[in-house]
């Protein structure tokens, strides 16, 4: 028998970003790689993330892929890490390695069980020098809904919202602060 190693799926994206709270503005052309093991909420959980981040030097990482990468990073000229973006639930040892690693460390949940990871991990989290988020379940099921493998974006970002404008639809994303230690 010969295994065949899946292909990731890959979807493109025109985004007209408005970040009204960090006055930053930007057209971005991604191109995402959604992992075979990875669903589609998981993937645009991280494109939100990236929208919510967005600077200069923000990369998509390889993610699933390569489990000693973040899923977003900035970094300098000299391969110094300044932001590490984890999206997801990852455990204590994982974002503790990464407030190693980075200046900046920035954890976005999102799946339907994450307030019960937050509420028996939060004392060790607090611990550490990180920042953590929350987006609801249901609210990137519904952006999941409007997803095509190519299309233009609007987001437009304002008071811990992001309002989301496809060709199928709009939606609204807003997210929880669950524990903010550092400032964009």
């Amino acid at each position: 028998m010969i295994n065949v190693a899946l292909k990731p799926t890959i979807f493109k994206f025109r985004i007209a970003l408005s970040d009204m709270d960090r006055e930053v503005y930007a057209n971005l052309n991604l191109t995402v790689a959604q992992h075979p093991s990875e669903t589609v909420e998981r993937m645009l959980a991280r494109l939100l993330a990236f929208c919510l981040n967005q600077q200069e030097s923000l990369e998509l990482t390889k993610g699933l892929s390569e489990i000693e990468e973040p899923d977003i990073w900035a970094q300098t000229m000299d391969d110094k890490i300044t932001l590490w973006i984890e999206v997801g639930e990852p455990d204590y040892d994982r974002v503790k390695k990464a407030t190693r690693l980075s200046e900046q460390v920035k954890i976005y949940s999102f799946n339907s069980k994450s307030s019960v990871w937050w509420q028996q991990s939060e004392g060790k989290f607090s611990q550490l020098n990180a920042s953590f988020y929350r987006f609801e379940w249901q609210d990137i099921e519904k952006l999941a809904s409007l997803v095509e493998r190519s299309m233009d974006i609007s987001v437009t970002i304002t008071d811990q919202s992001a309002y989301i404008a496809m060709p199928n639809g709009e939606c609204e994303v807003p997210w929880q602060v669950l524990l903010d230690r550092q400032s964009n």
